[in-house]
């Protein structure tokens, strides 16, 4: 992966894949030899002397973009040897284009400088080689292009800069979105926690009142159904905690000494493990009738387990609230524009309370459990619904659009 601070800073338009695929010596190489052969012929380098200053007006071309002062230095002693020789050469363009790359790389006090001393070169070149009474138009035209040369090299430098700013920008709006990702992956995570341990305590706290008052011939079954609930809500827990590792490390169930064959910590439970689920409602005490309508296949892996968290904190708030012998009823409808959930119980007692059932606080509706539940339902366009119905008990109702993700 390229530099974070790396800037392009090649010509634009169609030849600004240039300094991504040469390097920029053997582009500046490049430049130092063709302007070198468009100025040389017959009747401009006359002898060894003008093949010399013009090889030291082009050469250091070749380093401008590495040592940008040095360059124009080289090249500005070449001039000023070439000017007290009498040795008129085209090759001086080369200080133009060295004059721009200071301006465009330097600092400010270097660019003034070089500009200054290109601008006095112009005048003293004028003076010597203008024809006869042109010498303000000379030194205005050769004035005009060491302008020209420098407002070159100052709009690239603005350019750059501006390239820069808006690279910090863009990595600073990425970090804000990464960060954004983290929590909001906390978040989910801190969700699937509070559902899959309170669920999984709730239904153990139930079964273990339950054995107390079971027979003998019963305390078996319920102590092998507490320890198959402790066991997926420890399996649950771990499909949480492994969010949380890197994606390079794989654990798979032989590394969990408590986890039976068959069990998959990666693949999250959908609405095709509702039915086990009011199994475990229906052991722990709540007689849980489940009814699904439409094709659950259809319906997206996250919005099944929207589905499947919704329910499980309904008929875990029923478990805890609603009085011993009152029944539940899941309602699950799949269809292509959505899926409906509706979770109900009737909320009467065939004997005694359960302890802390009479003040039900709306179930769900204090504490993290409603939160929780309305941030599942959001993330699919759905509203949640819960509250007392009129004939007693408790009614969670949501709509969900699969294809509606946020």
């Amino acid at each position: 992966m390229a530099e974070t601070g790396a800037v392009r800073t090649g010509p634009p338009g169609a030849l600004a894949w240039l300094p991504e695929r040469v390097p920029p010596v053997v582009a500046d190489a490049a430049l130092a030899a063709a302007l070198f052969l468009v100025t040389l012929g017959p009747g401009r380098v006359a002898d060894g002397t003008g093949f010399a200053l013009q090889t030291a007006l082009v050469l250091p071309l070749v380093w401008r973009r590495r040592a940008p002062r040095a360059a124009f230095g080289v090249i500005a002693a070449a001039a000023l040897a070439q000017w007290l020789l009498g040795v008129q050469l085209p090759a001086d363009a080369a200080l133009l284009v060295a004059l721009g790359t200071v301006t465009a790389r330097a600092p400010y006090r270097s660019a003034w400088a070089a500009a200054l001393v290109a601008v006095a070169g112009a005048v003293l070149a004028a003076a010597r080689w203008a024809p006869e009474g042109r010498f303000l138009a000379s030194a205005a035209a050769m004035t005009a292009a060491v302008a020209a040369s420098a407002l070159l090299g100052a709009n690239a430098r603005i350019r750059r800069a501006a390239r820069a700013q808006r690279l910090v920008r863009l990595e600073r709006d990425r970090d804000e979105r990464e960060r954004r990702a983290v929590e909001e992956e906390r978040a989910r995570i801190a969700r699937e926690l509070h559902d899959s341990v309170t669920h999984g305590l709730s239904v153990v706290v139930a079964l273990a009142d339950a054995l107390g008052h079971a027979r003998p011939a019963d305390a078996c079954a319920v102590t092998a159904r507490i320890a198959e609930t402790g066991r997926q809500a420890l399996t649950d827990m771990r499909r949480a905690l492994d969010l949380l590792q890197d994606a390079g490390t794989d654990a798979g169930p032989g590394d969990d000494p408590d986890a039976r064959p068959g069990d998959d910590r990666r693949s999250p439970p959908g609405i095709g493990q509702l039915g086990e689920l009011c199994e475990r409602m229906e052991a722990a005490g709540l007689v849980t009738r489940l009814r699904v309508d439409g094709e659950a296949a259809r319906v997206p892996a996250a919005a099944q387990l929207t589905v499947h968290r919704l329910v499980q904190e309904s008929l875990t708030n029923a478990l805890r609230h609603a009085p011993q012998g009152a029944r539940a009823e899941v309602r699950v409808s799949c269809a292509p524009e959505a899926v409906t959930v509706e979770v109900t119980d009737d909320g009467r007692a065939a004997g005694a309370g359960r302890p802390g059932s009479a003040g039900r606080p709306g179930s769900a509706a204090s504490g993290r459990g409603l939160a929780g539940m309305r941030e599942r339902a959001a993330a699919f366009g759905g509203v949640l619904e819960s509250g007392p119905r009129p004939d007693g008990g408790w009614r969670v109702f949501v709509r969900l659009d699969p294809g509606g993700a946020s």
